[in-house]
């Protein structure tokens, strides 16, 4: 879109692009804390398209809404990152969630149940779902820099993996930390596989999945706080 003097129309590109905006507002909920307002995020990721719109090279062989959308979630990302946006109780809870599922899976030798999980917390099936309600976003950095793209098309595993030459054993260690993830992902009870699949795999929001399934909103939160989890716990070894 251009004005009648050959130059980019930012506001009618700004106008197109704003459902991308919303979209990824909402699709990044699902990993966040409840007080975390939608229109914040919005508010944030249109600055985001400003900014995609300023820098955007169509020289670079890069689609637009590719490179919006890498700024925008960038944007995001950045906003949470510098505000103290979650409560040092929902920390602890995660990392007590996780620590429970290290014990129990070294007991039982396998990836223990939801119900196993909440008895070892020595708390209610209901009390443990909404805990796992509570501490959504306390893992902010996870499987998207593991595998999704930075503004360079890059994954995190992709940036991070040194030269052969340089240091071939850096190089090694990444590869196996993508293994690792893999092999873990394909590990988890198969509802939670098929949230993460849905979740990262085909970009579907909360009540997509919902619908899916056949369960609420808030339900599909849980397990996929939990799915992470059982991620976060498995990948300490690597």
């Amino acid at each position: 879109m251009y004005t009648s003097h050959g130059q980019l129309n930012r506001d009618a590109l700004i106008r197109q692009y704003a459902p991308l905006v919303r979209r990824i507002a909402y699709h990044m909920l699902a990993k966040l804390p409840p007080s975390v307002e939608v229109d914040d995020l919005i508010q944030v990721g249109m600055i985001g398209l400003a900014e995609a719109l300023s820098r955007f090279e169509a020289s670079q062989g890069v689609q637009f809404e590719t490179f919006a959308s890498q700024r925008i979630r960038g944007a995001m990302v950045d906003e949470l990152r510098g505000n103290d946006w979650m409560s040092r109780s929902a920390r602890k809870g995660q990392k007590d969630i996780e620590n429970t599922i290290a014990q129990l899976e070294q007991s039982l030798g396998r990836a223990p149940k939801e119900s196993e999980i909440a008895e070892a917390m020595e708390l209610s099936l209901e009390d443990y779902q909404s805990l796992l309600g509570r501490v959504r976003g306390t893992q902010l950095i996870y499987l998207e820099d593991l595998g999704g793209s930075s503004e360079e098309g890059e994954g995190y595993l992709d940036r991070h993996v040194a030269d052969a030459e340089a240091d071939p054993f850096a190089q090694l260690r990444d590869q196996r930390m993508r293994g690792a993830l893999v092999q873990a992902i394909e590990e988890l009870p198969e509802r939670e596989k098929y949230v993460m699949a849905m979740y990262y795999e085909h970009d579907m929001n909360l009540k997509e999945i919902a619908a899916v399934l056949e369960v609420t909103e808030s339900r599909v939160s849980q397990l996929h706080s939990q799915a992470i989890a059982r991620l976060r716990t498995k990948m300490r070894a690597h």
